[in-house]
């Protein structure tokens, strides 16, 4: 059986398939399509932890646009290769290389690598990279090899079923990521693509025709370095502008003027390259055009959501990686829905516009929704608004690719089908770029905010302890932070009481603690003490000078020292018989009480360290209660702004497709007629 698209002249020859091997290839592709959808929510709920243990929360977002980059750059690249030797060649490769990325993923940060690399976050960015090249390959080949077996009103319902699958791998990936965290190793969310990707790797070199054929032509490599010295400096500008360098930095300028550059350069490569990696003549097609823009900028919108849920989940609300994992299924329930229904209806009627537009509205009503979220919202709360995006992002799963594959011709069906996952990729790989950053901006701004300050530690986007927040209130985590501080602060304090010059020198420094503190700590009790003694002795002199009318009013008096009293009882009457014999009494006593002064100080200090370590204690733990709060609202304040601005990037993203044009779906139920621009079928150039 052939696919009915029909060829253009001198355009290669369409595939012919049995229905046995229709059967076999695709239950193959929906392997390969599990395997690399897999791969990308497997690993979500598992980077909270990740990053805790290998501590690099600055370099959250670059585990997932590492991978993304170099899967990004190797989408057109692969669509050209099958198009030149095949397409069962590059898919085996893509698989074998796939698998040595997640094998190395899972080895990172083992301590017997050492600092290779710079560290475990630094190869496990890189481990991505090398599995994102092999990922390329997986779905680019699998939809254009769908695109090779079935026309393009089937392409819809399997599209849909694809879209499915995508959606099933988005629910039990997030569960099983999270399963393995909890009871094994994060690890193990890399180790389990082994078994499936040999699985798949056994069923395409067994089962999958060869597809191979040779069009002619060669690889545009010079259209990929410039690819690649595009999006870098760009990705690197969107990381570090406003964290690690100011955004009118000579840095981050110099990074966007490189990108700038390099993009004009590619333009006017892949003009005078009859083998370009992405043919610029596919851009006079409007479908082509206008529905990767589309597709582009919600994928954005998507990844600025999808990537930091699960980060809100365990970091805000507390709740374990396996518990997270099940909270996505509203989302993903959400996706499978419309995403099927979608491509069953467009299947039948060949209309999909109102679909994507309907999803659309969705989107940014289910992303807009998540700006309200507080600190202490429960999971059933966060789960509606989770459904309607799902709802959103569904039709716009398979609905992009069926309609550009559509609009162009059969001789460009693998290339455009690369192009146009190229541009979803690209977009999802700037998102995660631009939305970790306004999360580190909004860290960096949102926890000074909340926190109150704490002796002896830090809370900023720069220092942050992922295990310290994850555990607040468990009585580890910020909790022992706080009280290490403490305990710190009331040794030095000890010290400084004790006469240490260095300790008192500090004390004086510290802006944290009052000033009160710091007198009494710095000599004041002392000086104190001895005041009082002085003004004891002096009250005692006075009184015991004038005889025994003195030593009588001293009796009398409550507020005389009980040991005074026996003393002063103890005396003979005749040490009062001279006003000489009173006044060395009185001088003797005297004496006696300001010799006392390192014993009564000893004793004022004991107290006022007691005193001070309980007010330290009570301290800690109102501190300890702020800080958990605080931490929360800030992330909480940070997160939610960032889905603010995922609304606009969903919101362009809708108004891009009110200019999507409306084409034929050959081999719908229903066949729209032709129509200009806006439902005028185009011309593949």
């Amino acid at each position: 059986m052939t696919a009915p698209s029909e060829p253009t002249p001198g355009a290669p020859a369409p595939y012919t398939f049995t229905e046995q091997e229709k059967r076999i290839t695709l239950i193959g592709l929906m392997v390969v399509f599990l395997l690399a959808a897999l791969s990308q929510n497997i690993v979500g709920t598992a980077m909270p932890r990740i990053v805790e243990e290998l501590n690099g929360f600055n370099l959250y977002t670059w585990v997932t646009t590492a991978y993304l980059l170099a899967s990004t750059v190797m989408v057109p690249i692969y669509g050209k290769l099958s198009d030149l030797y095949g397409r069962k060649p590059i898919l085996v490769f893509g698989v074998v290389l796939f698998l040595v990325g997640s094998a190395l993923c899972g080895i990172a940060g083992e301590p017997w690598l050492g600092q290779f690399l710079g560290g475990g976050m630094n190869q496990l960015i890189a481990a991505r990279a090398v599995a994102g090249l092999g990922a390329a390959a997986l779905i680019t080949i699998a939809f254009t090899i769908l695109g090779d077996m079935f026309n393009p009103a089937e392409r819809a319902k399997f599209g849909g079923l694809f879209g499915a699958m995508f959606g099933l791998s988005s629910v039990i990936g997030p569960v099983i990521g999270g399963f393995l965290t909890d009871q094994f190793s994060w690890r193990w969310t890399f180790y389990a693509n082994l078994p499936l990707g040999l699985l798949a790797l056994f069923m395409i070199i067994a089962k999958m025709p060869s597809l191979s054929r040779r069009s002619g032509g060669k690889v545009d490599v010079l259209g990929a370095l410039l690819i690649l010295t595009t999006t870098i400096p760009l990705l690197l500008a969107l990381t570090w502008g406003g964290t690690t360098y100011a955004w009118n930095s000579a840095t981050i300028l110099s990074l966007f003027a490189g990108s700038v550059v390099s993009l004009i350069l590619f333009v006017l490569v892949e003009r005078r390259t009859p083998d370009a990696i992405i043919p610029l003549s596919l851009f006079n097609i409007p479908i082509f055009t206008v529905g990767n823009v589309a597709s582009f900028i919600l994928n954005m919108a998507f990844f600025g959501v999808i990537m930091f849920l699960p980060l809100y989940m365990q970091m805000v609300l507390g709740v374990s990686p396996t518990k997270s994992g099940t909270s996505m299924l509203p989302l993903m329930l959400g996706l499978i829905v419309t995403s099927i229904v979608a491509g069953q209806i467009v299947a039948r009627t060949g209309k999909y516009k109102p679909w994507m537009i309907g999803g659309g509205v969705i989107l940014v009503i289910g992303i807009w929704s998540l700006t309200s979220l507080k600190p202490d919202s429960h999971l059933l709360d966060l789960y509606w608004r989770m459904f309607l995006v799902g709802m959103g992002l569904g039709p716009a799963q398979s609905l992009f690719t069926i309609a550009i594959q559509s609009g162009v011709s059969l001789g460009q069906l693998a290339t455009a089908t690369s192009s146009s996952q190229f541009f979803r990729q690209i977009g999802g790989t700037i998102g995660a770029a631009i939305f970790g950053t306004l999360l580190m901006n909004g860290l960096h701004t949102e926890l000074p905010k909340h926190l109150p300050a704490m002796p002896g530690t830090a809370f900023d986007s720069k220092n942050i302890d992922m295990k310290a927040m994850r555990t607040a209130g468990s009585g580890g985590g910020v909790e022992a932070k706080i009280k290490t501080a403490m305990e710190g602060q009331y040794a030095l304090i000890e010290q400084a009481m004790n006469g240490d010059v260095k300790a008192q020198a500090a004390i004086k420094a510290n802006a944290q603690l009052p000033a009160e503190l710091k007198t009494l700590v710095t000599g004041g009790l002392r000086a104190e003490v001895h005041q009082k003694l002085s003004a004891q002795a002096a009250a005692i002199q006075k009184a015991l000078s004038a005889g025994e009318v003195g030593r009588n009013a001293l009796l009398a008096n409550p507020q005389t020292p009980d040991a005074l009293k026996t003393q002063l009882q103890a005396l003979p009457a005749q040490a009062f018989a001279t006003p000489q014999g009173s006044a060395a009494v009185a001088e003797r006593f005297a004496a006696g009480l300001l010799a006392q002064e390192d014993t009564v100080y000893g004793q004022a200090k004991t107290q006022a360290l007691a005193t001070i370590k309980t007010r330290f204690d009570e301290q800690g733990k109102t501190l300890a209660a702020q800080v958990t709060r605080g931490m929360k609202e800030g992330f909480t304040a940070s997160i939610t702004k960032m889905f603010g601005d995922a609304v606009w990037f969903a919101l362009a993203g809708l108004i891009m497709m009110f200019f999507v044009p409306v084409i034929t779906i050959r081999g719908s139920g229903k066949q729209p007629a032709p129509a200009v621009q806006e439902s005028e079928t185009p011309t593949p150039a």
